[in-house]
């Protein structure tokens, strides 16, 4: 690490006075270690992707993410396939990818740690989905992309309350989702699952993990997920009732979750999804927690890898 890309959120997780002290906190590491450091600020969304892009064209080794899952997912865009690698140094609202890595929550602690990260090349999801203007598009993912409640779970957060209560409103309009969302059914067609064998099912939820653990509440949520992983660990919601949804969710937050005819944890090659015959409305796409369209979508794991700055002790 000599020459080092910070791209931050000016809008992401903290207050802006403490996120502007925590990135010149993150840099005073850099400096004291040594290493030439640039911040850059993104201004709109998808911007994270051109400022990535034109660190690897301007000679940067590492480019660092600071912030949320979602700072996280813009910047990889533009690192996927390349030799730089990417550092996570949590300032969001979720911070999954960092707490997967060991990094806590603490920026300049996880500075520190990332010091003496070594560079791994992992693979990556990819989802293919409708844009909301009609065309095809498709993103990168480290974390996991999800179909369904979830996908309107993320499209019904207020960017301001977010900031201002976290995972509290998280909560809130999880609980609204729950008791109002009709979990309309879609279909999803899997490839591979680990035998060779194809099969389609009717399900109301899909998520294609890439991590081992999401930190917090949800801990473990799909067993045998590592960001090593060269396919799909994928649960399966069969079903469209209330209390299977919350007995699953609470046996989650403890960690006790089992799997079932009815919600289902399997390996896939990939999986296409697409709404049934006659289906009104549309069923939302996201991943790492951006919400990015809607149905038909395909989600596989791509040829591309990602350099990921990878900390002492952790286990993607």
């Amino acid at each position: 690490m000599r020459r080092v890309a910070l791209i931050y959120n000016p809008a992401s997780g903290q207050h802006s006075a403490r996120r502007s002290s925590s990135i010149e906190s993150v840099k005073a590491v850099l400096r004291d270690a040594g290493v030439e450091a640039d911040s850059l600020e993104t201004h709109a969304p998808g911007s994270g992707k051109a400022l990535a892009a034109a660190a690897v064209k301007q000679g940067h080794d590492t480019v660092l993410a600071c912030g949320g899952d979602g700072t996280v997912h813009e910047v990889l865009q533009g690192l996927v396939g390349t030799d730089v690698a990417l550092g996570v140094v949590p300032l969001g609202t979720a911070n999954a990818l960092a707490q997967n890595l060991g990094l806590g929550r603490n920026p300049v602690k996880a500075m520190q740690s990332l010091l003496s990260a070594k560079p791994q090349q992992v693979p990556v999801g990819r989802i293919f989905f409708k844009e909301t203007n009609g065309t095809d598009g498709w993103r990168y993912f480290t974390v996991a992309a999800g179909i369904g409640a979830d996908a309107l779970l993320m499209s019904s957060m207020d960017p301001e309350l977010k900031r201002r209560y976290g995972y509290a409103l998280y909560i809130l309009e999880a609980l609204k989702i729950w008791a109002t969302n009709p979990f309309p059914l879609f279909d999803a067609r899997f490839s591979g699952n680990g035998n060779g064998a194809g099969r389609v099912e009717q399900v109301s939820q899909l998520l294609a993990v890439r991590i081992r653990s999401f930190g917090g509440a949800l801990g473990v949520l799909a067993p045998g997920a590592t960001l090593h992983k060269n396919d799909l660990s994928v649960v399966a919601f069969k079903t469209r009732s209330r209390i299977d949804y919350l007995r699953f969710l609470l046996a989650t937050v403890v960690g006790r979750q089992t799997f079932s005819r009815t919600i289902e944890l399997l390996d896939a090659d990939s999986v296409d999804c697409r709404p049934l015959n006659g289906a009104k409305g549309s069923v939302f796409v996201e991943a790492d927690g951006e919400v990015l369209g809607a149905l038909p979508a395909r989600i596989e794991v791509a040829r591309e890898k990602l350099t990921l700055l990878v900390p002492p002790g952790a286990q993607p």
